[in-house]
């Protein structure tokens, strides 16, 4: 068959590449089977697999709104391509929940300190707006609040340095390295990925940073100018720590039910192991940081190399055991002399020591 994986791909991959595909066919009627394949860098058995998927998407899912797309083995047709045209499509319509979510987070993010005020104005005329259309579902949202993590000083903080272009002093806990540490950092950006960041340059790396701002412990605006040097701003939607390839290599070893690590970190390869798990192959700039997914591993994955990074990730899993047990022994001796202390037993840190 024609084509060949470029790379093991995983369920956010093959959405992309039938997003990619939908566009790529409707302006090639009639694509050869093996010519689509080969462009894609998949085989024609995952092509045709994307094709069978396709037919079940489209504007509604009523008749004539998804797409009309089939093969005979050799070629692709689509025999409703308007159906995604602009004049098809139907004025945006939100559901009760849909609004009500929208109108809780539109006011929640308005409350933020530190938004700009021509901003926070321009979100509070859209939320006005969104109420009048959305009539009665908005009523429940009044009903609800959210509440931001407190970070709110420091985000003022950062957004008035970005906009002012001066360096910033920070105080920032790193949990891979279980340490406080302080640092310059000619901010570049603030970025939303479940938490709030600031993309920086870090001078005492002297490399591209990126601080979660609810791990900065202090915060000073400098009055040196901030100057970091011109950088490609990197397209986040795929994960927020992207390596490089200059950062060291750390190859995994994951049995089945680790097979998620593969869907969750940035890799350069995967390969099938007989047991059904995977050999995995990526880069980090802070290895040590790995130390954490191995523990939460356990028996269901080991770091094969660097064998520095393998010895002591066995070690902290001899720690954690060691730990364990004295809260072990200490509930069971409790339990037995007739006090509060009850008796747990949880196999985790076994199944870790065996696995790391």
């Amino acid at each position: 068959m024609a084509g060949k994986p470029i790379r093991p791909t995983n369920a956010i991959d093959q959405t992309r590449r039938m997003l990619s595909l939908v566009t790529y066919l409707r302006e090639r009627p009639g694509a050869r089977v093996e010519d689509v394949a080969r462009a894609f860098g998949i085989t024609e058995e995952e092509l045709v697999s994307d094709l069978d998927v396709l037919p079940m998407c489209g504007t509604s899912f009523r008749g004539g709104d998804l797409l009309d797309i089939d093969t005979d083995g050799e070629r692709i047709w689509w025999h409703n391509p308007a159906a995604l045209a602009a004049e098809a499509a139907e004025p945006l319509r939100l559901a009760s929940d849909e609004a009500t979510a929208l109108l809780v987070a539109a006011r929640a993010v308005a409350t933020l300190p530190g938004l700009r005020e021509s901003d926070r104005q321009a979100l509070l005329r859209a939320t006005a707006k969104v109420e009048a259309a959305a009539g009665e579902a908005a009523g429940a949202s009044s009903r609800l609040s959210v509440t931001f993590e407190s970070e709110g000083s420091v985000f003022a903080d950062v957004d008035r340095a970005i906009s002012e272009r001066r360096r910033l002093w920070i105080r920032y806990y790193s949990p891979a390295r279980d340490e406080v540490t302080e640092r310059e950092i000619d901010p570049i950006r603030l970025v939303s990925v479940g938490h709030t960041y600031v993309e920086a340059w870090c001078r005492r790396s002297e490399a591209r940073r990126t601080f979660r701002l609810d791990r900065v412990a202090e915060i000073k605006i400098l009055e040196e100018p901030s100057a970091p040097p011109e950088v490609e701003l990197r397209d986040l939607s795929e994960a927020l720590v992207q390596p490089a390839a200059e950062d060291p290599e750390v190859v995994v070893e994951v049995g089945p039910g680790g097979r998620w690590v593969a869907e969750y970190y940035p890799h350069d390869s995967a390969e099938e192991l007989p047991d059904g798990g995977l050999r995995i192959t990526l880069r980090t700039p802070d290895p040590a940081s790995l130390r954490r997914l191995a523990l939460r591993l356990g028996g269901d994955g080991r770091i094969v190399s660097p064998r520095e990074l393998a010895d002591s990730a066995r070690q902290a899993a001899r720690e954690a055991l060691a730990a364990y047990e004295t809260v072990h022994d200490g509930a069971t001796a409790a339990a037995a002399g007739g006090g509060e202390g009850h008796t747990v037993h949880d196999g985790r840190y076994d199944r870790q020591e065996q696995g790391l």
